[in-house]
C-alpha cells in the first residue's frame, strides 16, 4: 500500500465519520446546517441519505480501488451539492451562516477525496 491510498483510506474513514455526525451537527449549530424555515421531512431524508453514505465510505476504506465509483460519486456530487447551496446562500441572506457550515465542508470532502482517488474509473467504458 503507498502512502496516497493509505491517505485515501483515512480520509474515507473521516468522510464517513463526518456523514454519520450530521444529525448532531444539526442540533448544535442549525444556522450552519439546517435551512429555514425547517423542514423535518427533508430534514430526515437528507441525514438518512448522508448516514448512508457514510456507512458505505466506511466500508469503502478497507478497499478503496473497489468501490471508485463511490468515491467518485462522493466527489462530484458533494462539489455540485455544495455550488446550488452556496449559490443558494448567498441569494437568501438568512441562510449565509451555511458559506461557513456544510458548504465548504462539502467542497473540503470533494476537494480532498478527488485528490486522493485514482482516476482510473473516469477513463473506463
Amino acid at each position: 500500500m503507498d502512502e496516497r491510498d493509505r491517505y485515501l483510506r483515512i480520509a474515507l474513514i473521516l468522510v464517513g465519520i463526518a456523514f454519520l455526525l450530521i444529525y448532531p451537527l444539526t442540533q448544535v449549530w442549525p444556522s450552519g446546517w439546517l435551512w429555514q424555515p425547517r423542514q423535518h421531512e427533508y430534514e430526515q431524508m437528507i441525514i438518512g441519505v448522508y448516514a448512508t453514505l457514510g456507512v458505505f465510505l466506511l466500508l469503502a476504506s478497507k478497499q478503496p480501488e473497489a468501490h471508485l465509483s463511490l468515491i467518485w460519486f462522493t466527489v462530484i456530487s458533494s462539489a455540485v451539492h455544495g455550488l446550488i447551496m452556496a449559490v443558494h446562500a448567498v441569494i437568501d441572506p438568512v441562510e449565509q451562516g451555511h458559506l461557513f457550515g456544510d458548504v465548504p465542508a462539502l467542497f473540503l470532502v470533494a476537494i480532498v477525496l478527488g485528490f486522493l482517488a485514482p482516476r482510473k474509473v473516469l477513463s473506463s467504458t
